[in-house]
């Protein structure tokens, strides 16, 4: 390239004074020695400027502009030698050098074009791609592939009636009217996204539509995505599954989010769950000047201390510091959780330690029991003993009609907070008052009145026992992929949004509400299935499909399992001030009746008799079952 850069400039600068003077002898109207100087000038402004650092396979319009830079400097400095010689360059037409600079910049810049032209070239098998999205970021995109010889964009794809039928530097603008049928046309072999998160969800059935055909789709990386160090701006992802199902995550509510954690003392039992972990991160993130996790797993404590003391400790110098303490303690070892209430007076409780996976809690009945529903009694009795301003319990949609004895304690764990709840209230801080719970509990409380709701929703993707963690391991292994029946439908959102709902309904909260949340549209397991089969690039085997790669095992509905859930028991909701929050108006049993009820379910614990445990907890938590109290969310509505 030096060699060239040299041997154009001196052609250039005899060919700029013939087509000044009209001669075909020009080097008899030039000095040797001007012709030298200019082809020595030219690449040594080329090189002051890092020209010849560029790799040429990857020159683009930066290097036209640092050429033009370097061939003005050259015939500056060639002007000034020329005509501040003692002869004042008699005889040479001064209009020559800008001349000869223009056909510098055309040779030196077009060479290089030429050889990266030629270099690319070389490159076989080149991949096309379309790309959805010609907006800022589509274009964007292109840009940044236009570096990779080995890959083409060949089409963009946009909902736009506007930009539908323009084009992006040659490259055509389609609508997706046609979408499949231009695909095909094309060849196209991959399909990249470049929306925005909202919009990837809102044209979820795009996506699916191309990943149906067999097409490999890829999203650009949000600026979340950047930030966070997780992938590069250049970088595409394969679509993910969320994508797919159609849901708009909502955005919080900053002053609820912290209301109850911001400033004060906050409790998490079983913190080293999916959703405990995920509530002590959110809550460590809103400033409460000290978090207690709490939980019986030693690994599972062991991990989510040690994330967030990494966390804390990266935080800006002279911040204020959020005091962790961490406690290998069960929610059922009642005088345990009442020293460590006692030793910490939390002003918020979220109560997020609960057996919760249903095979499991079905042929185990009695250690169910006793952490979700009297694990539930215990920490609500400290609560109430030592003033707790607020205790939520992190609830679950199978306790609506429960069909399983997971699905059943999680239901009497709710009327266990409602009906204490409504003795709370009724007893109006009297002492005295009729009811073991009064006396005990009532006359000992720290004069705070304490508030207890739940949050009530659904599946959560990527928790522990999730389908979307279990189908990758099937897809990984090569399948089958097992789903439970074919029509089995269930509510989906992320752990991150589902925390931060409970933290927004609880601090929303007056006493015995039963908030849900707005889950979206339930989505078929066996659909989610086939999405996630295809996502990983493998192909459904089924009987359309017999030569496909991966199948999909229907094995039967697991005992306590249901074809479809619910999140409300009566239908009778009322919206909140929050669009993805309700309160569901649901009757409980009276504390009267009901405390009998659990001393013999205590009895039956104890003796770990689960014919028991199953018959009472199935009784009680039956929606046959009157229930002859009015719900306290009747009487205290957010």
């Amino acid at each position: 390239m030096v060699g060239w850069d040299a041997a154009s400039a001196a052609l250039a600068l005899l060919g700029a004074v013939a087509l000044r003077l009209g001669t075909s002898t020009p080097w008899q109207s030039v000095p040797w020695w001007e012709v030298v100087a200019f082809a020595c000038l030219v690449p040594v402004a080329f090189q002051l400027l890092g020209l010849y650092r560029e790799i040429t396979r990857y020159v683009g319009p930066r290097v036209a502009f640092t050429i033009g830079q370097g061939t003005v400097i050259a015939c500056i400095a060639l002007a000034m030698l020329v005509f501040v010689t003692p002869d004042r360059g008699v005889g040479f037409p001064r209009t020559a050098v800008p001349i000869a600079g223009l056909m510098v910049l055309l040779s030196s810049g077009g060479v290089r074009l030429l050889v990266r032209h030629l270099l690319r070239a070389t490159v076989v098998g080149t991949r096309r791609v379309a790309i959805y999205g010609a907006g800022d970021a589509g274009a964007g995109l292109m840009i940044a592939m236009a570096q990779d010889s080995a890959t083409q964009v060949v089409a963009f794809f946009d909902d736009s009636v506007s930009r539908s039928g323009g084009a992006i530097r040659g490259v055509p603008i389609f609508g997706t009217d046609r979408l499949t049928e231009r695909l095909v046309a094309l060849k196209i072999e991959a399909f990249l996204v470049a929306l925005s998160p909202g919009a990837r969800r809102k044209q979820h059935a795009i996506l699916e539509q191309v990943n149906l055909m067999g097409v490999p789709v890829l999203v650009v990386p949000t600026l979340a995505e950047i930030h966070g160090g997780q992938v590069r701006v250049d970088q595409l992802r394969p679509v993910a599954l969320e994508d797919l199902l159609g849901r708009e995550p909502v955005t919080p509510d900053r002053a609820l989010l912290g209301a109850d954690v911001t400033g004060k003392v906050v409790m998490v039992t079983g913190g080293g769950g999916s959703i405990g972990s995920e509530l002590c991160r959110q809550i460590a993130a809103l400033g409460p000047t000290s978090l207690i996790i709490v939980d019986h797993g030693e690994f599972n404590l062991f991990q989510v201390d040690s994330e967030l003391s990494r966390q804390l400790s990266q935080g800006a110098p002279g911040s204020s510091r959020v005091a962790l303490h961490r406690h290998l303690a069960s929610v059922t070892d009642a005088v345990r959780m009442d020293q460590l209430i006692a030793q910490h007076h939390p002003d918020t409780i979220y109560h997020a330690a609960a057996y919760k996976h249903v095979p499991i809690v079905e042929d185990n009945e009695a250690e169910g029991a006793e952490v979700n529903v009297l694990g539930t009694l215990r920490v609500a009795e400290a609560a109430i003993r030592h003033g707790v301003s607020k205790v939520v319990l992190v609830s679950t949609d199978k306790a609506v009609r429960p069909t399983s004895v997971m699905g059943a304690t999680k239901r009497l764990g709710e009327l266990v907070l409602q009906a204490l709840q409504a003795e709370l209230d009724a007893a109006g801080g009297e002492r005295g008052a009729n009811g073991p719970v009064n006396s005990e509990l009532l006359g000992q409380r720290a004069g705070r009145r304490t508030v207890f709701t739940m949050g009530r929703f659904g599946n959560v993707r990527g928790s522990s026992g999730s389908v979307v963690p279990i189908f990758r391991e099937q897809i990984a292994r090569g399948g089958p992929v097992t789903v439970t029946h074919p029509e089995v439908t269930r509510y989906f959102m992320t752990i991150p949004e589902a925390v931060q709902l409970i933290l927004q309904a609880g601090a929303m909260a007056r006493g015995g509400e039963v908030f849900v949340l707005d889950m979206g549209e339930p989505v078929k397991i066996a659909d989610m299935a086939r999405n996630m089969i295809r996502l990983a690039g493998r192909s459904v085997r089924d009987a359309e499909r017999p030569t496909g790669e991966i199948q999909i095992q229907f094995t039967g509905l697991r005992p306590g399992e249901k074809l479809y859930e619910e999140l409300i028991i009566g239908g009778d909701v009322d919206r909140t001030a929050h669009p993805a929050i309700m309160t569901a108006r649901e009757g409980f049993v009276p504390w009267a009746e009901f405390e009998e009820t659990l001393q013999r379910l205590e009895a039956a614990v104890s003796q770990r008799d689960g014919k028991a445990v199953r018959a009472i907890v199935e009784r009680l938590a039956s929606p046959a079952l009157r229930l002859t109290g009015a719900s306290t969310a009747d009487q205290h509505r957010p």
